[in-house]
């Protein structure tokens, strides 16, 4: 059996994760160990699309988990514990004070970060004072700068014997995850040697996720996209290099643009793959074309303005949330009970690390995040999950 080039697509051919919002409660619940089955966990973010469904997705999974909706709007905060239900209260939390983060901290035993955009922050206040108040720590960062710099405070997460996860979301995070297995897969099961692995994702609208990830979205235009070939880093000019990718029944064929995302560097360093990219694409397909528009005409040093980018947000969210659909916090909200589970050790970690979310803990989170998914197909060959197979019968390797 000769290793043959393997190309992984997570959210695409070979690794599909298709999903749509949730229509009912019929959520497969979860009995956490007696320690942790009333843990109070603050969700920083809870008035936002992620953060609050994050709660909601959490509430459902785990009822006797004590959730704690964590912002700065008391109208807003009010409204999603009233939705929550009574296992919930509202904390007023300021994230670049010190002082409000570990008053908010002092009494929970884990703190979800969804108080994005995390794009052009300079310090990881949360996870600081996650480990100063000795609070077991998770964030759905998709920025790179911000998820090394949490990962270099790993040595002070083990000293305070605090287990922590980075880009915990659906991309990246359950992404993660699913290649971390199709690798592992291959090198244990077909005994070949992946060569190649290409993140493809596409979503309608903003993903669910709402203004946060427009705003990270125009804030990574105006990043050179890393990505590695053949273990060599290069740069590459951003929305660029677009790949047409068949994402299988109910979705089809759509096109997809490189993007600076945390999961190529992580993947790469992490699952030793020597080539990796990411691209990212979006309904209705116009929209594709506008970011490529801003991409060619707008400055880099605008695109870098958290200010400018805001008022663009504010100019398109109307307009994306007409087409918003994807429940983003299943995803989040299956980390968090991994984590409430011990499935993690202290320290800082991405979710392919075995530390992180560990090889036999896989199967169970990615089941929980697939809750209310269209399609969730894993290490299935490319024509048995494209719309228009082109190698009928082909599989990973050559007999």
């Amino acid at each position: 059996m000769a290793p043959s080039l393997l190309h992984f697509k997570t959210a695409a051919a070979v690794a599909v994760a298709s999903a749509k919002a949730a229509e009912n409660d019929n959520v497969s619940r979860v009995q956490l160990p007696d320690k942790t089955r009333n843990s109070r966990v603050l969700v920083l973010g809870g008035t936002g699309r992620v953060g609050g469904s994050t709660a909601t997705a959490l509430s459902k999974l785990c009822p006797d988990l004590r959730i704690v909706v964590g912002g700065r709007n008391r109208e807003k905060g009010a409204a999603m514990v009233a939705t929550l239900g009574k296992n919930s209260e509202f904390a007023e939390v300021n994230i670049n004070n010190k002082d409000s983060l570990e008053a908010a901290l002092s009494d929970v035993d884990l703190v979800v970060h969804a108080a994005g955009p995390f794009q052009q922050s300079q310090k990881c206040t949360v996870l600081e004072a996650a480990i100063e108040t000795q609070t077991a720590y998770l964030d759905v960062c998709d920025d790179t700068n911000y998820a090394f710099r949490a990962k270099s405070f790993k040595g002070r997460a083990v000293d305070a014997n605090i287990p922590a996860i980075t880009t915990g979301g659906i991309y990246p995070g359950v992404s993660n995850v699913m290649a971390a297995e199709l690798v592992r897969a291959a090198r244990s099961e077909s005994k070949t040697e992946p060569e190649r692995l290409r993140f493809s994702y596409y979503t309608a609208g903003s993903g669910g996720a709402g203004p946060t990830i427009l705003a990270t979205s125009f804030l990574l235009l105006g990043e050179e996209v890393v990505a590695y070939n053949k273990g060599q880093k290069i740069k590459l000019k951003p929305f660029t290099g677009m790949l047409n990718v068949d994402f299988g029944k109910g979705i089809g064929k759509r096109d997809v643009y490189l993007l600076n995302l945390p999961e190529v560097r992580s993947a790469h360093e992490v699952l030793e793959v020597p080539t990796v990219s990411a691209r990212f694409g979006t309904a209705p397909f116009v929209w594709n074309w506008g970011m490529e528009a801003m991409t060619n005409l707008l400055p880099a040093e605008f695109l870098r303005d958290r200010s400018k980018v805001q008022q663009l947000v504010e100019l398109f969210d109307p307009l994306v949330r007409a087409v918003d659909g994807i429940a983003v916090g299943n995803a989040t909200a299956a980390f968090a009970v991994a984590i409430l589970e011990g499935s993690t050790q202290p320290g800082v970690w991405f979710p392919e690390e075995p530390e992180g979310i560990a090889v036999e803990a896989r199967e169970e989170l990615l089941k929980r995040a697939a809750e209310g998914a269209i399609a969730f197909v894993m290490n299935k060959p490319p024509w048995m999950v494209e719309t228009d197979p082109k190698e009928l019968g082909l599989g990973i390797y050559d007999m």
